[in-house]
């Protein structure tokens, strides 16, 4: 990134991205976001913040569909989820952040509208898709703000973000209890999820890890089998192969 100067005989460098390894073939700034989005020969897409010049994502390991809303849902290295609205045409996408390693599953409970997103320390989230997100950039108000500007830190999990992100003085003084009201819950499976199946007919949530172990996760109820709710999802036992092999003998 270079600043040019007003008489555009001078470019002055200010900060390099480390976007990818290999040529870069397309590059693209969405001014509205503070975005600088790019591909490579290295068959890699990612994105940086141009105020901070902090990787957003890339090295995309998981996708999912939504039909009915057409949307695309897609995880990242990054540990973050990205919902793309394709059906809108408005070209919005709306970040996700609740995990903390990289995200390797993703599966969607179309009846429900809850999108089930695993990581790869074994981390599952499940997330309510019936609240409306907003796009964001203070995370609150919008305003570009740097660590210099504020030191506030708030969860706003209306925008996506399930975790601390920075917002500006006057928008932390004005977020509401009722705004940071989490979206989404949180288990642990414990072990490293490469992929994720949820049957809707049988409520039945099914991973699967590099450990080689399939963990089916059962409601206990049929009104958790009717709907996964809050925390429905992962009150059942959680069986692993060892263990049905036991039962076996």
């Amino acid at each position: 990134e270079f600043l040019l100067s007003e008489d555009y005989n001078k470019m002055t460098p200010v900060k390099n991205y480390q976007a990818h390894q290999s040529r870069v073939t397309m590059i693209l700034f969405v001014l509205e976001l503070e975005w600088v989005l790019s591909t490579g020969q290295d068959k890699q897409f990612a994105w940086h913040c141009s105020e901070s010049g902090q990787r957003l994502g890339g090295g995309v390991t998981a996708l999912c569909w939504d039909p009915v809303q057409r949307m695309l849902f897609s995880g990242s290295s990054d540990h973050s989820v990205i919902m793309w609205d394709i059906g809108g045409r408005k070209g919005t996408a709306i970040e996700l952040q609740g995990h903390n390693d990289r995200v390797q599953a993703l599966s969607y409970a179309q009846h429900t509208r809850q999108l089930i997103s695993c990581g790869g320390d074994g981390g599952i989230v499940v997330w309510n898709m019936d609240v409306e997100r907003q796009e964001h950039h203070c995370r609150k108000c919008g305003k570009a703000v740097c660590g210099k500007c504020s030191s506030k830190r708030s969860s706003i999990p209306l925008m996506g973000f399930e975790f601390e992100v920075r917002v500006c003085d006057s928008c932390h003084e004005a977020i509401t209890d009722e705004e940071r009201a989490p979206t989404a819950t949180f288990h642990d499976s414990k072990h490293n999820i490469v992929h994720v199946h949820f049957d809707a007919t049988r409520g039945w949530l099914l991973t699967s890890g590099t450990d080689k172990v399939i963990k089916p996760c059962f409601p206990q109820t049929d009104s958790d089998m009717e709907s996964l709710g809050k925390n429905h999802i992962l009150k059942g036992e959680i069986y692993t192969g060892k263990e049905a092999a036991a039962e076996d003998a």
